[in-house]
């Protein structure tokens, strides 16, 4: 899953062709402008942030498997929308498409395995997160080189191969991401590893305590450390 939003990182690599998409070979006038084209990853990393936020709470109720699977959606449908509007060259359908459905699934995306790995890895929590955080980040390593192959492998004297490559990354990274959403599982209630128990006195500065962002401050008010239940 994080291989897979990890794209995100590698959208640069599309900069300088979505400003020739009339011109094909160089900007023409009516072509799209860097200043244009930064925005997309721009709004795409707001909504990361802001739907992970949004919907944290959805996806701890629902579930890694439904929340992994919206993600797929978001993520995989963001790439059609945007090629949709390359084809016809609105802008607003990229920012649309790429920025607000692509960040969504990226925010979704996000935090659904690093919620599923912490049940999973209660003894090493941070090692087990920034393994996945590491896929996110080495997702660009996969993309970057994968967009231009694809771009290449697309263009032709009428076109620069960017939108080809837009539907095919969102086709080959949905069917990746469905791989997560079939095979991700959920610890039963009060697993825990072979071999480990819970240490009766917390460490210092690390809590468990499941605390929303929406009742944090109700609960410091009334000087609820890490111990409390929320």
């Amino acid at each position: 899953m994080h291989l897979c939003i990890g794209q995100v990182y590698a959208f640069s690599t599309f900069n300088l062709p979505l400003t020739k998409i009339l011109g094909l070979t160089h900007s023409v006038p009516g072509d799209w402008n860097l200043k244009e084209i930064g925005w997309v990853f721009s709004i795409a990393i707001a909504f990361l942030g802001a739907s992970a936020a949004a919907f944290g709470r959805w996806v701890e109720r629902s579930g890694p498997r439904k929340s992994m699977f919206v993600s797929a959606l978001c993520f995989g449908s963001g790439f059609i929308v945007s090629a949709i509007g390359i084809h016809y060259h609105l802008l607003w359908l990229l920012y649309l498409g790429y920025g607000v459905l692509g960040g969504c699934g990226l925010g979704i995306g996000y935090i659904s395995p690093v919620s599923t790995l912490i049940k999973w890895f209660p003894d090493r929590p941070g090692m087990a997160t920034g393994m996945a955080i590491m896929g996110f980040g080495g997702g660009a390593l996969i993309a970057a080189p994968l967009s231009v192959i694809l771009m290449n492998h697309f263009k032709t004297a009428v076109s620069n191969g960017v939108l080809e490559t837009f539907v095919t990354m969102g086709v080959i990274y949905f069917m990746f991401m469905m791989i997560g959403v079939y095979s991700v599982r959920v610890p039963a209630e009060g697993w825990q590893p072979e071999g480990w128990t819970r240490p009766v006195k917390p460490q210092p500065l690390v809590t468990e305590a499941q605390v929303a962002v929406d009742v944090a401050r109700v609960l410091h008010s009334f000087g609820c450390s890490g111990s409390c239940s929320a």
